[in-house]
């Protein structure tokens, strides 16, 4: 199955992901076709599922603090960071249209 211009334009700028070689167009159209074969399952009488633990409560853990006072060890991390923040790059960058 092709992939248009069109869904890759589209594509890129939900995921900020550049696709503009053959490598990357090929990558994206084997995760379809890999993705497709979940069509051949036949799921006729098969309820959805709105959890995968299906009748079994989820436990959580206590929220407890067993480290701290690291902040400057992980603000080493940042690749750019604003007082205590770390700065993440702004949604939907625009990405140039591609050629056909």
């Amino acid at each position: 199955q092709a992939v248009t211009v069109e869904v890759l334009d589209h594509l890129e700028r939900l995921a900020l992901v550049d696709f503009r070689d053959s490598e990357g167009v090929e990558r994206l159209q084997k995760a379809i076709q890999f993705a497709d074969q979940l069509h051949e399952v036949n799921t006729d009488g098969v309820e959805p599922m709105d959890s995968v633990l299906e009748d079994r409560c989820l436990y959580l853990r206590g929220d407890d603090v067993t480290e701290g006072n690291c902040t400057k060890e992980l603000m080493k991390n940042a690749r750019e960071k604003v007082e205590e923040y770390f700065v993440a790059p702004p949604g939907n960058i625009p990405l140039p249209k591609l050629e056909e």
